[in-house]
């Protein structure tokens, strides 16, 4: 079977809690210790529990089908989605047309994917510096949403902020995204990542603003980040998260995981004010 093409960075930079020493542990090894036994029980009944839940779905769809197949009469309905927003259709509607799947490097220097979006009608994407760096300074290629590719500049990286600025010709025609007012986000309001988890491009998932000015350490420097619940994997970073009127409201950057695994809920992007900061002196020096 053929190899998916475009995947990311596992998860963009490690997150450790800012309460963590650099090395990621904290305090005395008897507290580090005791933490860790502490939060290894936690993971084995969460993962227990997991387990239970998935059993007992199973068992119950298998016995639903033997029911229905038994009575010759259809099973009750399984229960559906929660109804989505109107307005949040219609963002995503907006939106997906000026998100790119971002490919660098191959061959053996390295090589990194990602997602990243249109800022201005110039056509200067955004995308985080991570997916630049892990590409070892190979080419840099976008793929757009109707397939075509285009090599892309990169006008301008900073490291410290996990932000980059590329551009690619005019001849792309990406839609370019409006920013989020600073300071408008507020925390419980409905978002949508977008992006190219595993691949996927033009995937979009739905969440809520779980917490504003989060403190974090991703990678070697400590943010302030906004926290989502909305589901972001490997192949997210550098993408957009907007809100209902499909304004970004950060940079998808990183996550949460336990033991290493995929979406636990917990996601994290770098705020609008910094984006737009960022990507303002970048554009300015390079153009």
């Amino acid at each position: 079977m053929a190899v998916q093409t475009g995947l990311g960075e596992p998860r963009g930079p490690w997150f450790v809690s800012p309460d963590l020493d650099p090395d990621g542990r904290g305090g005395s090894d008897a507290a580090s210790q005791a933490r860790e036994n502490l939060l290894g029980g936690w993971r084995r009944r969460l993962l227990a529990g997991l387990a239970m839940v998935a059993i007992s779905a199973g068992s119950g769809a298998l016995a639903g089908g033997w029911a229905a197949g038994r009575d010759g009469v259809p099973g009750p309905a399984a229960a559906s989605a929660a109804p989505v927003p109107a307005e949040l259709v219609t963002a995503a509607e907006k939106t997906v047309p000026g998100v790119v799947s971002v490919l660098v490097g191959g061959g053996a220097g390295g090589s990194a994917s990602g997602s990243g979006f249109a800022v201005d009608s110039e056509q200067h994407i955004i995308t985080n510096d991570h997916i630049i760096a892990k590409g070892r300074g190979g080419p840099v290629t976008v793929e757009l949403p109707d397939g075509r590719r285009f090599a892309a500049e990169v006008v301008g990286r900073e490291p410290d902020s996990d932000l980059a600025v590329l551009k690619v010709p005019s001849s792309a025609g990406l839609t370019s995204l409006p920013l989020a007012k600073p300071g408008s986000t507020r925390v419980g309001e409905p978002v949508l990542a977008v992006g190219s988890p595993l691949g996927l491009p033009g995937t979009v998932t739905a969440g809520i603003v779980s917490a504003l000015d989060r403190q974090v350490r991703l990678g070697d420097n400590r943010h302030r980040a906004v926290q989502t619940d909305a589901s972001i994997n490997p192949g997210n970073s550098g993408g957009p998260l907007v809100n209902a009127r499909g304004e970004v409201v950060g940079v998808n950057t990183a996550i949460a995981t336990i033991d290493g695994n995929g979406s636990i809920g917990i996601g994290f992007a770098i705020p609008i004010e910094q984006v737009q900061q960022t990507a303002d002196t970048i554009i300015g020096k390079g153009g």
